[in-house]
């Protein structure tokens, strides 16, 4: 165990010492002349010897005070050069985690811009479906989806997290044509869905009013995101729950095709979080800012009926 004086009184001495004034010391610490006095005094009962001679508008060291000054200084020095270092390197990369779908299909497409605004900041991303500790250091902020309902988090709602079922314009030119027609929705449970035991299937169907009790869906391919789930959907592997939103580019570019208008919701979005005393760290700041315009600036984008895209 370590057997030093309080740091207060350390740090009091070190900041008079090193001044030789306890009214400049009292200004540097942010505290009154006395209070540096009260803590220089206490240091010195501690040691059982005077650590300065007062005069007139100066404080005087005493040797013992001149033999401690400069292995202080030096320590503090230390301490200082420590933080430094830290706070340096915090400040210069930002650590983004999100979720496989939303990394995938929305934000590895745009933070290239974000970094060309901001070209002093490195930027980390991350993809993991798994709650983390967001004060454990391994990420500056998180982008996930659900509720917004996180205990000891700062949340700003993204975007709505609806869904609809998608394929590939293939799949869905091969089964009307099969058909004979357009597709209806109570024609899905006969075809092939991706993730049909997924509980949203049964929301979607009950929205569109199609009865599933004398029709379950057929089993089909089970894949771990909907990022997954879109590809395949894009392979003409069947057809996806997809989020409109998140795959709009793919949509215009032709990949996928949306058969139907009718979205459902389990009530979940997209939500960026953080601590809330990371609040105003500049990073976070910076890119709290710059996400929440781009989402806002794609939202209205979707609304008039443009697509802003840059997929290769």
């Amino acid at each position: 165990m370590r057997r030093l004086p309080p740091l207060s009184a350390v740090r009091a001495f070190e900041a008079a010492a090193r001044t030789e004034n306890f009214t400049a010391a009292a200004a540097e610490l942010g505290l009154t002349q006395a209070a540096v006095s009260y803590q220089v005094k206490a240091l010195e009962e501690r040691l059982g010897a005077a650590l300065f001679v007062r005069e007139r508008g100066r404080a005087r060291l005493t040797p013992l005070g001149q033999r401690l000054l400069p292995t202080l200084s030096q320590a503090f020095d230390s301490i200082e050069a420590a933080f430094a270092s830290h706070q340096a390197e915090d400040e210069s990369l930002l650590t983004v985690t999100t979720t496989h779908t939303f990394a995938n299909t929305w934000l590895a497409w745009r933070l290239g811009e974000f970094q060309l605004e901001h070209p002093d900041l490195a930027v980390r991303m991350t993809t993991s479906n798994e709650v983390i500790d967001l004060r454990s250091g391994d990420a500056d902020v998180a982008i996930r989806a659900g509720l917004g309902e996180w205990p000891g988090l700062e949340a700003h709602k993204l975007m709505e997290s609806d869904f609809t079922p998608m394929a590939s314009p293939e799949c869905i030119a091969k089964f009307e044509r099969q058909l004979g027609r357009s597709l209806q929705p109570a024609d899905l449970p006969r075809l092939p869905l991706i993730g049909p035991q997924d509980e949203w299937w049964t929301r979607w169907f009950s929205d569109a009013g199609v009865p599933l009790e004398s029709h379950r869906p057929r089993g089909g391919i089970r894949l771990d995101s909907q990022a997954n789930e879109g590809h395949a959907a894009m392979a003409g592997q069947g057809f996806a729950l997809l989020t409109p939103f998140l795959w709009r580019g793919d949509v215009a570019a032709g990949r996928l095709v949306r058969p139907f208008e009718l979205t459902s919701t389990a009530g979940y979005a997209y939500w960026l979080a953080y601590p809330p005393e990371r609040r105003m760290v500049p990073k976070v700041k910076r890119f709290r800012e710059w996400l929440l315009a781009a989402v806002r600036q794609a939202q209205e984008g979707v609304q008039d009926g443009e697509w802003r895209e840059a997929y290769a």
